[in-house]
């Protein structure tokens, strides 16, 4: 006689499975009747692309974040290196520090939107080979490294600019931040694109095949040719590039860059990687989940704000969230042993 656990096993519902592969995704689509419900405006156009507007910018970190968290690892200065690239950006768009609080948007006076992008991503790119250096070369734990990268950066940034912001861009920068192609907002496009090639990587070459193998046991991959301290490096370098791709975006659609940007972007990126199911452990997770995670985020406080929830209950609420789903990608990996 075959018994339930076999029966359900070879064909029947699995409950538990569900959750684990589509919770975030049926939590999402019920957040967003509850507040399609409480709040007629939800649903407009207007609004659902000022929401995925908003996803777009800490999305495209999340998207790097996932790489990391994958392998284990952990970045807290993400929120700070935007600052920084932003700033970065900002300097080589006007030309330098001495128009700071300009509004002039003189193209001449720069070095245009190509070299802006290209300083903002080589920034970034460069930063994160840095930490990932010191990670793997001295062996100090990735939580102390980013840390530390959180009070530099924000320090650099704040030293560059002198504390205040840098405004006036060129047209064809703030395109990048307000521009449409079709009806579609081109930051929303960008991290579209950007998720595609993520998911493509993680889940069709050998590097992606790498990273889990270093999240699901990095001794085991060691053993087996992988060149851990490689791809330790590697991931730290992808996320330092999309928080200087976020930074490039975000200078672009407030036509300024702040010294205070970003502050608690960290708590938000890991929060949408780790909701969306990819393991703070290793080894378990991908882009679709850090994209449902990123939206759910997203509408949950576009959904507070609209019902005129205040900022500091959307804190608690996304700490809660954050806490709730580790709990329960914990009890899921217990049950699974049992």
């Amino acid at each position: 006689m075959t018994s339930p656990v076999t029966q359900r096993g070879r064909g029947g519902f699995d409950l538990f499975r569900v959750l684990k592969q589509f919770g975030p995704l049926l939590f999402l689509f019920a957040l967003m009747l509850v507040f399609a419900i409480t709040n007629e405006n939800f649903l407009t156009q207007l609004n659902l692309f000022n929401v995925a507007r908003q996803i777009s910018i800490t999305g495209l970190i999340a998207l790097g974040m996932t790489f990391v968290i994958l392998t284990a690892g952990i970045d807290l200065s993400v929120g700070s290196l935007l600052a920084f690239c932003g700033m970065v950006a900002a300097v080589v768009a006007k030309g330098g520090t001495a128009n700071t609080l300009s509004l002039s948007s003189n193209a001449g006076a720069g070095y245009g939107w190509g070299a802006a992008l290209l300083a903002a991503v080589v920034v970034g790119t460069a930063a994160g080979f840095v930490q990932g250096l010191v990670i793997t070369r001295l062996r100090v734990p990735p939580f102390v490294v980013t840390l530390g990268g959180l009070t530099i950066f924000r320090g650099l940034t704040l030293t560059l600019s002198g504390g205040g912001p840098i405004s006036g861009f060129t047209p064809g920068m703030r395109w990048f931040g307000t521009g449409l192609v079709g009806p579609v907002p081109v930051p929303v496009l960008i991290f579209g694109l950007a998720a595609l090639l993520c998911h493509v990587v993680l889940r069709y070459t050998r590097f992606g095949r790498a990273v889990y193998a270093v999240g699901g046991n990095a001794e085991a991959a060691r053993l087996s040719g992988v060149r851990v301290d490689r791809v330790l490096v590697s991931v730290y370098m992808i996320v330092g590039f999309f928080s200087g791709l976020a930074a490039f975006v975000l200078a672009a659609r407030l036509n300024s860059a702040e010294a205070v940007a970003g502050i608690g972007y960290e708590l938000t990126v890991i929060s949408a990687v780790v909701i969306g199911g990819t393991s703070l452990f290793g080894g378990i997770g991908g882009v679709g989940g850090t994209v449902v995670g990123a939206a759910l985020i997203g509408v949950l406080v576009n959904g507070l704000v609209l019902n005129n929830i205040s900022s500091y209950t959307q804190q608690v609420t996304i700490g809660l969230i954050l806490i709730a789903a580790v709990a329960f990608d914990r009890w899921l990996k217990a049950r699974a042993r049992a």
